[in-house]
């Protein structure tokens, strides 16, 4: 039987090379990923084979600091405007509308509503596909397969077309006086 020292010492390599290579893909430090998977692991003490563990548990802390950062709120004390309604800003935060945002906002608004417009267009299944892609709540190619009744391996070609089209279709808009 390893003792726990023996373990600890034989995963510390492995946990550095795992945590070095999805760091970055996280915004992380390594350094800090690392650690946030060794309280983990030492805190969750579950049978298992401790590699299998060590990987899930670098994937968990990966996805946890994901999830984290796209909640946060960035603080800027020197703005004074209050953000647009439904943006994720608090009061003098990073984003709020100055002078000249409020007139940026109104047009990034209006590309969007232009976007959706040219989605709705689009043909065959691509609309659900692209608007499920688009969707606010980040969904995995899973969960959008098993909504939209198609096999997860077809969503990247699918919409690898999709794009195209929807590509395409700008283009020539934009072409067009």
């Amino acid at each position: 039987m390893t003792t726990q020292s023996d373990l600890l010492t034989r995963l510390a390599p492995l946990l550095k090379a795992e945590c070095a290579a999805e760091a970055h893909s996280a915004g992380l430090d390594a350094a800090d990923l690392e650690q946030s998977v060794w309280v983990r692991l030492l805190s969750e003490r579950r049978a298992g084979e401790p590699v299998a563990r060590l990987a899930a548990a670098v994937r968990a802390e990966v996805q946890a600091a994901l999830r984290r950062a796209r909640r946060e709120v960035l603080y800027d004390p020197t703005a004074e405007a209050a953000p647009a309604p439904g943006r994720r800003t608090a009061p003098g935060a990073q984003g709020s509308y100055g002078a000249d945002g409020v007139e940026q906002a109104v047009l990034a608004a209006e590309s969007r509503r232009e976007l959706r417009a040219a989605i709705r267009r689009l043909p065959g299944r691509c609309p659900r596909l692209i608007s499920a892609l688009l969707s606010g709540h980040d969904p995995t190619y899973r969960e959008i397969a098993g909504k939209l009744g198609m096999s997860q391996g077809s969503l990247g070609p699918v919409r690898s077309r999709c794009l195209g089209c929807l590509r395409r279709m700008l283009m020539a808009e934009i072409a067009a006086p």
